[in-house]
């Protein structure tokens, strides 16, 4: 019998990447970074690609690399590079790579020289993030730079891309204005000699509410979890996982007594205490102390005192709960269980983080829907 665990219905992540397929003519990138945001990078990135995905994303060439690994031959693009990595080894199993400098291209010029192919490149212009790409007044030189290695044979640029800021914030001016910056990148790019078969600007957010950013190219991540990037939206999604324990020791306790650390929760009257064995070690936020919801007994309940690391406390007052009974931190909601959106919203983040979280080793993670 197991403890606690959680389930990845991969059924799921077909459906939603069949449905935001529907919406645009584009092809579509599947980012499964961050271990599939804690969905397990591989299995996610296998029902994806048999929905109809053409394109797998990720952050580290350690990720793009075990796709490789385990068999995955579909194209796969690894943007967060850092300085001495072994580019040789992504370029010569045909990883694209996002380059935004020109050291980074420095870099990649010697890695197809060392793998003997040219290697893929995604040049990334910084529209307005001030995170990745290179700056509007850096542009010119990159493009210069890499329109000489490609006539040289070096690399490839089969890329050009930026990433939002406000995308889920429809409406927000900022993403026009970013949209704007990346149609000025454009041009330079047609003016440097350069045609890249992809252009690609369109995260979850901007595929399901901005067509005219769509390019050629989609990079939904969140919403193939089936989650949505916009507040009270839900866009027929269908969330993937569900996170849920079985309740480990049941206690009666007297009014007034001091629950887990720091006593922070009193019963307010006798009740029954159910002890359920996960924690901030397996991803439950240690700000959910005191206000992380928990179905339980057919109840939302909310934790009472502090999130341990091993172990949250449910205070369910005269009910009769027994060891064994399952505890369901969140889901898909269909059966009136908490959803990640849920605990978002008691701990003052976003359901990236709550499903991202439990991507860790110590709960085992259940597939539904796999397919030999």
């Amino acid at each position: 019998m197991w403890q606690s665990e959680v389930r990845v219905d991969l059924d799921a992540i077909r459906e939603n990447v069949t449905r935001l397929r529907s919406g645009t003519s584009a092809e579509l990138m599947a980012v499964v970074k961050a271990d599939g945001y804690g969905h397990g990078m591989v299995p996610a990135a296998r029902a994806a690609l048999d929905a109809g995905a053409d394109w797998l994303g990720v952050c580290t060439l350690d990720e793009a690399l075990t796709l490789r690994r385990e068999g995955v031959t579909a194209p796969v693009l690894a943007w967060l590079l850092s300085p001495g990595l072994p580019l040789h080894d992504g370029v010569a199993v045909g990883v694209d790579l996002g380059c935004a400098s020109l050291p980074q291209l420095d870099e990649m010029i010697e890695a197809s020289r060392r793998a003997d192919r040219p290697a893929r490149l995604h040049l990334k212009i910084d529209t307005g993030l001030s995170r990745g790409g290179a700056t509007v007044a850096d542009w010119p030189t990159l493009l210069e730079a890499a329109a000489k290695a490609q006539a040289d044979g070096l690399v490839e640029v089969v890329g050009v891309w930026s990433h939002f800021v406000y995308a889920d914030l429809p409406g927000h001016p900022t993403t026009d204005r970013q949209l704007a910056v990346f149609h000025e990148g454009l041009a330079m790019v047609e003016r440097a000699g350069l045609r890249p078969r992809y252009r690609h600007l369109a995260n979850s957010a901007a595929t399901l509410t901005r067509p005219d950013t769509h390019f050629d190219l989609v990079r939904p991540g969140l919403a193939i979890y089936g989650l949505s990037p916009v507040a009270g939206e839900r866009y027929g999604l269908r969330p993937a996982m569900t996170a849920r324990a079985r309740v480990m020791l049941t206690k009666r306790v007297p009014a007034g007594t001091g629950v887990s650390y720091g006593h922070t929760y009193l019963t307010e009257r006798e009740a029954n205490l159910a002890v359920v064995p996960l924690g901030y070690a397996d991803g439950v936020p240690r700000h959910a102390s005191n206000t992380g919801p928990v179905q339980l007994g057919g109840k939302r309940r909310t934790i009472s005192g502090r999130v341990c690391m091993d172990q949250i406390v449910l205070d369910c007052g005269d009910d009769e709960i027994a060891p064994g009974d399952v505890a369901t931190l969140f889901g898909s909601g269909a059966d009136g269980e908490p959803t990640a959106d849920d605990w978002a919203e008691a701990v003052g983040t976003i359901n990236y983080e709550i499903v991202t979280r439990f991507g860790g080793v110590r709960v085992p993670r259940v597939y539904d829907g796999e397919r030999p």
